[in-house]
Formats: C-alpha cells, structure tokens, sequence
C-alpha cells in the first residue's frame, strides 16, 4: 500500500501527465476491405479480391455505431489521439486503484451515534 505522501505525489504526477495529453479520439482505427456496388466487378465473384484496405475511424455514439472512412493522411494524423486516448484510460485506471488502496487504508471515522446498529440509514 503506498504511503500518503507517496499516493499524492503520483496523483499529481498523473494530473501533470493527463493535462499534458492532448486532444483524445474515441473509438478505434482499423483498416477495412470492401466490396463495391458495382455486380459485375471482380470482388462480388471472388471474396479474396476485395476493395481496400480502407482506413477507418470507428467509434460508439450512445447505442450507435459510427463509421467514417479516412485518408491515409487523416489516418496517420489521428493516430497519436487514439493513443492519447489509451494513455488517458491507463492514467484513470491507475488513478482508480490508487485512490481505492489509499481509501482502504485510511481510517475513516464513524459518524453514527453510539447507539446505532451499523444497518440502519440516517435520514437526510
């Protein structure tokens, strides 16, 4: 369990490293193969000569899928966000478990009246 001076000092470290980040993109970078409109073209007859591959930005809206072709100049721009996305949910992990061991080794005091079966709710 880290000591309370050691739990801040990280906290901060990972505070400096999150407003450090950047911007962050949602969602995945994938490359995909196609098939085209066209019936008579050669990827309609043969599924190994499909179209591509395709950059693709694909991410989550609510319960929506999104899917938005890139160039391969967007795709190598966006790259590093996603990245930055990853680091970003590494950081809150860890600031998660931090904050979780630090909780568990405080001693938090009781606020009850003596009287109070640990059960019971206090009214608001």
């Amino acid at each position: 369990m880290p000591e309370p001076a050691d739990a801040e000092h990280r906290q901060r470290q990972i505070a400096a490293e999150i407003a450090q980040l950047g911007l962050c993109l949602p969602g995945s970078l994938v490359e995909r193969m196609t098939r085209c409109g066209s019936p008579r073209c050669r990827c309609h007859s043969d599924p190994g000569q499909l179209h591509g591959p395709y950059p693709s930005w694909i991410r989550k809206a609510g319960a929506k899928t999104i899917t938005r072709t890139l160039t391969s100049t967007q795709a190598e721009r966006y790259r590093p966000l996603f990245g930055n996305t990853r680091r970003l949910r590494e950081l809150i992990s860890e600031l998660e478990t931090l904050s979780a061991q630090v909780v568990e080794q405080a001693e938090w005091p009781d606020t009850r009246a003596p009287d109070t079966p640990a059960t019971a709710t206090t009214p608001l």
